[in-house]
């Protein structure tokens, strides 16, 4: 299956931004028009679907990862791993020294996934979220 990475053009891609996080993400965690204006967004690509999406936020030598979802379908099927792999590799190739992001503590799977590419839990954020709390993951290039 062919797998590729395609930077969001906005304002062209900004409905669908905005629908891929509905699909994606419960209310609480939803980012605005107005927000994905203000981030680096780039598609995951399965053969001609829009299976994924990450965005950045760029911080001096850290790349905060603003997002990472992938839609239902695609879920559980390892394409998490491509699209995790492919935002440290972008942190590299781009000089960042670190990566970091923040996930709902019951995010018990996207914890594990970012274990598994070395990133450590360096604090937990009581009520980061509007309806729970957040860890914050780092990891160190």
């Amino acid at each position: 299956m062919n797998i590729e990475f395609r930077k969001a053009v906005l304002p062209a891609d900004l409905r669908a931004l905005v629908a891929f996080d509905r699909k994606v993400f419960p209310a609480a965690d939803r980012f605005d028009a107005a927000y994905w204006r203000e981030i680096e967004s780039w598609w995951m690509l399965v053969g001609r679907a829009r299976a994924g999406c990450c965005a950045f936020e760029k911080r001096g030598k850290t790349l905060y990862l603003s997002t990472t979802g992938l839609l239902p379908r695609f879920q559980g099927r390892g394409f998490g791993a491509v699209l995790k792999s492919w935002e440290i590799a972008y942190a590299r190739y781009h000089g960042y020294r670190r990566v970091t992001t923040h996930c709902r503590k019951s995010n018990t799977r996207m914890i594990a996934l970012n274990r598994q590419f070395g990133f450590k839990i360096r604090r937990t954020l009581r009520g980061y979220y509007v309806d729970g709390d957040a860890v914050l993951m780092e990891l160190i290039l």
